[in-house]
């Protein structure tokens, strides 16, 4: 599922005042890490991830590669923000329009 326009300027305007709730560091994206990430999606359906300078990754080809990792969306790349977005079948809180 792709998100549209519309979606996405949704998730964006919830997302606008959340903080990070996971930072990508020198590790780069390893498993602990796409695991910690997928658990807080599961928990929260909406995240942002902080890239900070010491990660040697491509902000861009990094959110690509955590949301295929985590079968989610990219709602918004920011600056060194990701704002990812995955829907809780089982329990969900975000409505799209």
């Amino acid at each position: 599922m792709s998100l549209t326009g519309k979606q996405r300027r949704h998730l964006r305007a919830l997302g606008h005042a959340m903080a990070p709730v996971a930072h990508i560091g020198k590790d780069g994206l390893s498993e602990p890490f796409v695991l910690a990430v997928s658990q807080a999606l599961t928990d929260h359906e909406l995240i942002k991830v902080k890239l900070l300078e010491a990660a040697a990754l491509d902000r861009h080809e990094a959110a690509e590669d955590l949301a295929t990792r985590t079968q989610s969306q990219v709602a918004q790349v920011l600056g060194n923000t990701i704002l990812l977005y995955r829907r809780n079948d089982d329990d969900p809180v975000i409505e799209l329009p």
